[in-house]
């Protein structure tokens, strides 16, 4: 994974017959999300595979820039970790927008110490380094957490997102969950004003940066913690549990939610029960219109999401996300049937 946008393309040509033969190549651009990107370039490719005459450019460039295109109608779909809200669904009065979740992913606490190559966090402790009251590696809360762990007298670098971004609604969403201080003071959101820190640019750009910054802890999306080779912690969740995030733990998180998911698929999974659930999990969603204009585009965008829910779904545990639970697939097919 290089530390830039992830520029990623496939082909969505469509052939419409009237009378004779009479072919109508279309582009469709889309923008949003980098937490899902690994897996939408993975999709892509094998879609591309299957359908050769067919051409999507999706740009990686966070869930705030890819929910405000898709206002402003530059580009045909968007994808977002962070569910758009009723104002912001409101502006767009050509159609209504639908939520498709995709896949699972849980958001991780990395972070860069030499020679530890393993940390527990408690909510309160993670509250504390991001709103600036815990400064030091060495500091009491971390070593109650990590019990004969060999932690440095060292500065603690915060880094997190510069732009709007749906894994930093995540991580706040958590917090906000977690602590009243940080819902008082900062709460939660897509761009937040971060108490201290530095800023990077995508999953990438905080990976980059807290693996470039000795001290430095940081969230992001688990595959760009595991292909960086980065450290990552275990967070205490509801159940008092110490757990990394993997297939089984997100996938836990989502149990909860996937029996009772709302219509629209609008959730939040932070925080959630159960004795071996990974407490930063989320959907990732694509946003999709209710109704198009070009009938070629429908019908690849159409045909896009039902290969998403079934054969698209056998990619995500290799690529470090958790597959959709069936009961929410399910319920995603009939939306399907509704786009026009």
């Amino acid at each position: 994974m290089t530390n830039r946008r992830l520029s990623i393309a496939f082909t969505a040509i469509s052939a419409l017959v009237a009378g004779g033969a009479i072919a109508s190549a279309d582009t469709i651009n889309a923008a949003g999300a980098t937490f899902p990107a690994v897996i939408y370039q993975k999709w892509f490719q094998e879609y591309h595979k299957a359908h050769s005459d067919v051409q999507i450019n999706y740009q990686a460039i966070g869930s705030g820039a890819g929910i405000k295109q898709l206002t402003e109608g530059t580009v045909l779909f968007g994808a977002s970790d962070v569910p758009m809200t009723d104002e912001q669904m409101s502006k767009i009065t050509k159609y209504k927008v639908f939520h498709f979740p995709t896949v699972l992913g849980g958001v991780v606490v990395t972070y860069n110490l030499e020679g530890v190559p393993s940390l527990n966090f408690s909510p309160d402790t993670i509250a504390g380094i991001f709103l600036g009251k815990i400064a030091n590696w060495n500091d009491a809360a971390l070593k109650k957490d990590n019990p004969g762990a060999k932690l440095p007298d060292l500065e603690i670098t915060v880094v997190h997102r510069a732009e709007a971004s749906g894994t930093s609604f995540v991580f706040t969403d958590y917090l906000s969950k977690i602590s009243p201080e940080w819902k008082s003071k900062v709460g939660a959101g897509a761009s937040v004003n971060w108490p201290k820190g530095l800023g990077g640019k995508g999953n990438e750009g905080v990976a980059g940066t807290v693996k470039g910054t000795p001290g430095s802890i940081g969230y992001v999306e688990l595959l760009y913690a595991v292909q960086n080779k980065m450290a990552y912690g275990a967070v205490k969740n509801s159940a008092g549990e110490f757990v990394k995030p993997d297939f089984d733990t997100v996938t836990e998180a989502a149990a909860g939610a996937a029996k009772n998911m709302p219509a629209d698929f609008r959730v939040s999974i932070t925080n959630a029960p159960g004795k071996k659930a990974y407490p930063i999990s989320t959907f990732t969603w694509l946003l999709i219109p209710s109704k198009f204009d070009n009938a070629g585009q429908k019908n690849a965008i159409v045909g896009f999401l039902k290969w998403m829910l079934t054969d698209g779904q056998k990619f995500a545990q290799g690529l470090s996300y958790a597959p959709l639970p069936q009961p929410v697939v399910a319920k995603e097919e009939k939306q399907i049937g509704q786009i026009q």
